[in-house]
C-alpha cells in the first residue's frame, strides 16, 4: 500500500497512480489544457512574516482583547466574546479573507469549497457548536428534547459513492469481490469500532467524543496514542489489503496523514468518534453548502464585521507589566501599528504562534499537511454504470480522494453545469518536501493530474471541462502523530495569553477549532471577571 518516495520535484508514486491504476485516458497526450486561476494562503506575507524586517511602530491602539488569526478558531473566539456581550475585542488576521481553510470560492455556475467542505451532524457533547448552529438557522428547533436540523442543509442523497472494480457503489468501503479474508477483517474491525464508540470510560465519558476534550482518560485508551495506527491494525492481526486501503483513505482525508504516521488513537478517533445527535436516525448525516464550510465562517465573521481587521500581519506578540503588545504590519498603508490589549488570543498555528509569541513554547513535533485542491467546472454531471452520482464520489483507483459535487445540495439550479471539488493530500512525502513540490510544480501539470484523474473515472468527460482552478494549501492540517494527545497543553502560554486553534487538540475538524476559540475566549472573560454563561 505504501507508495515510494521520488525526487522532490517528480512524480511521486502517488501522483502517478492518479492516471487511474493504468486506465486509458480519454485524451491524446499533449491535448489542451483548460483555463484556470492558481491560487493558495497569501505566500508573498507568509513569508514576509518569516522573513521579518518590519518598520517600528508608528500607530498605536489600545483594546481588552486581541485575537490574532481570522480561522475557525479566531472567529469562534470573536463570537463567543460578542455572544456573552463582550465587545472590547478586535480581530487581526493577515489574508483578505476570513476562514482559514474553511474558505470558498465562486464561479459563474455555482459557489465552492477551497476547504473543508461538510460538518457531520454534531455529537452530544458539541454543545457550543449546536449554540452556533441554532444562531445560524442551520439547526432549527427540537422534538423530545433532540435536536432537529434544517433539512435543506444535511446532504441529500446519494450521499457517498465509491468506484470500485468498473462500476460505482453506494458507500466507500467495498462489498463485492471480497476473499473470506477481507470479509472477516472488516466485519471484525467494524465490530471493535462499534465497541469503542458505544463505551463509556470509568470517569463517565464517552470514550471517544467529539470535541475531543470530552474523551475519556482511561489508562488503555490513552495507551493507543503511543503507537501508529499501522501498528495497531497489525496488533488486531488484520491485513486485509481492502481494510488497510479504507483505512488509509480515512487518514488522509481528516489528517492528511498516513496510517503508520497517525496515531492509533486519533484513527481508532475517526471511526468511533462521530454520534450525531438528532432526529429520524439522520445522527451519520452531514451539513454541507455548496461552498462547504465557507457557510459557517461566513456566519461567525457576520456577528461581529465591524472588528475584523483584514490585511494585518501580527508579527511579535510580548508582556510588558500586565498589559501584552501586539505589533502587526497594515498591509494596505505599510505601517506597523502597535495595540495594548489586556489579553491576546494566539488563533493561529502552533508554529506561527511560537515565531511570534516568546511565551509559546516551540515544539517540533507539530508538523502539518499540505494539500492540492481542484475546483472543475464541468458542462454536465458525471455518470459512470452502477448507482447514481453522489455528494462525495471515490475512486479506488485513485490516489486523490475523489470530488463532490458542488450543486448537489440544489439539483434543479443547475441541470447539467457544475464544479466538482478535487482532494488531494501529499501525504506520500514527507511534508516539506511535498509543500517544495506544490509550490515549484507548473500549474499545467498539476491541471494535467486533476483531468486525467477524473477522465479514469468519467472518459464521458473529455469535452466538457471549462475550467480547472487550483488551490495550494502548504500547512492545511495539523497531523496527529503519535504523542499528539499532551501536546498542546505543553505549549499553552499562561493568562493573558490564549492560544486557539484546532492543532492545540491536534484533530483539524470544525468542532475542535470552535472549542479551542470558546476556551480562550471564555478565559479572557473569566480573567476580566465578565458574566457569561459557559458553552463548554
Amino acid at each position: 500500500m505504501k507508495a515510494d518516495r521520488r525526487t522532490v520535484l517528480g512524480l511521486g508514486a502517488g501522483a502517478v497512480a492518479l492516471a487511474g491504476g493504468g486506465l486509458a485516458m480519454a485524451l491524446e497526450p499533449g491535448a489542451p489544457l483548460p483555463p484556470g486561476a492558481l491560487g493558495g494562503a497569501d505566500l508573498a506575507r507568509g513569508h514576509r512574516l518569516r522573513d521579518g524586517g518590519f518598520p517600528a511602530p508608528s500607530r498605536f491602539e489600545e483594546v481588552d482583547v486581541v485575537i490574532a488569526g481570522g480561522g475557525i478558531a479566531g472567529l469562534s473566539a470573536g463570537w463567543r466574546l460578542h455572544d456573552a456581550g463582550f465587545t472590547r475585542f478586535r480581530l487581526l488576521e493577515l489574508e483578505d479573507a476570513v476562514g482559514g481553510n474553511a474558505r470558498g470560492g465562486r464561479n459563474a455556475v455555482s459557489a465552492y469549497p477551497l476547504g473543508a467542505h461538510y460538518l457531520p451532524v454534531p455529537n452530544r457533547e458539541a454543545k457550543a457548536v449546536r449554540h452556533l448552529l441554532r444562531q445560524l438557522g442551520i439547526l432549527v428547533g427540537e422534538r423530545d428534547g433532540v435536536p432537529v436540523y434544517d433539512p435543506e442543509q444535511l446532504c441529500a442523497d446519494l450521499q457517498e459513492r465509491l468506484f470500485w472494480q468498473g462500476r460505482w457503489q453506494e458507500g466507500l468501503v467495498p462489498r463485492t469481490g471480497l476473499t473470506p479474508q477481507d470479509r472477516a477483517d472488516l466485519a471484525a474491525f467494524e465490530k471493535t469500532m462499534a465497541g469503542y464508540s458505544a463505551r463509556i470510560g470509568s470517569d463517565g465519558k464517552p470514550a471517544f467524543a467529539v470535541p475531543r476534550a470530552y474523551s475519556s482518560g482511561d489508562s488503555d485508551l490513552v495507551a493507543l496514542d503511543g503507537l501508529d495506527f499501522a501498528s495497531w491494525l497489525d496488533q488486531q492481526g488484520w491485513h486485509s489489503p481492502v481494510l488497510r486501503a479504507h483505512v488509509r483513505y480515512a487518514m488522509r482525508d481528516d489528517h492528511g496523514t498516513e496510517p503508520h504516521e497517525a496515531s492509533a488513537w486519533a484513527g481508532v478517533h475517526y471511526f468511533a468518534g462521530r454520534r450525531g445527535w438528532t432526529v429520524d436516525g439522520a445522527g451519520d448525516n452531514e451539513l454541507t453548502w455548496p461552498e462547504g464550510n465557507a457557510r459557517l465562517a461566513r456566519g461567525l465573521a457576520g456577528f461581529f464585521p465591524d472588528r475584523i481587521a483584514r490585511g494585518h500581519i501580527v508579527h511579535h506578540v510580548a508582556q510588558e507589566g500586565e498589559t501584552v503588545l501586539v505589533d502587526s504590519f497594515d498591509t494596505a498603508v505599510g505601517v506597523t501599528v502597535r495595540t495594548r490589549a489586556r489579553a491576546v488570543i494566539l488563533a493561529m498555528p502552533h508554529f506561527v504562534a511560537a515565531r511570534i509569541c516568546p511565551a509559546v513554547a516551540s515544539d517540533k513535533a507539530f508538523t502539518y499537511a499540505p494539500w492540492l485542491i481542484a475546483n472543475v467546472t464541468v458542462d454536465r454531471l458525471p455518470g459512470g454504470r452502477g448507482v447514481p452520482l453522489a455528494w462525495d464520489n471515490v475512486s479506488s483507483t485513485s490516489e486523490a480522494l475523489g470530488y463532490v459535487v458542488a450543486t448537489h445540495q440544489a439539483p434543479d439550479a443547475h441541470p447539467t453545469a457544475t464544479v466538482l471539488t478535487w482532494y488531494l493530500p501529499l501525504s506520500d512525502m514527507p511534508p516539506p518536501v511535498a509543500r517544495r513540490l506544490l509550490l515549484e510544480r507548473p500549474a499545467d501539470a498539476w491541471k494535467q493530474m486533476v483531468r486525467d484523474d477524473l477522465l479514469a473515472m468519467h472518459p464521458d468527460l473529455a469535452d466538457a471541462i471549462r475550467r480547472i482552478d487550483l488551490w495550494r494549501w502548504g500547512h492545511a492540517m495539523i497531523r496527529p502523530t503519535p504523542g499528539f494527545l499532551a501536546r498542546g497543553e505543553a505549549v499553552r502560554p499562561k493568562p493573558p495569553l490564549f492560544l486557539a486553534h484546532s492543532d492545540v487538540s491536534g484533530l483539524s475538524l470544525f468542532e475542535e477549532a470552535n472549542y479551542q476559540g470558546v476556551v480562550a475566549a471564555e478565559g479572557a472573560m473569566a480573567l476580566f471577571g465578565h458574566p457569561y454563561a459557559s458553552l463548554l
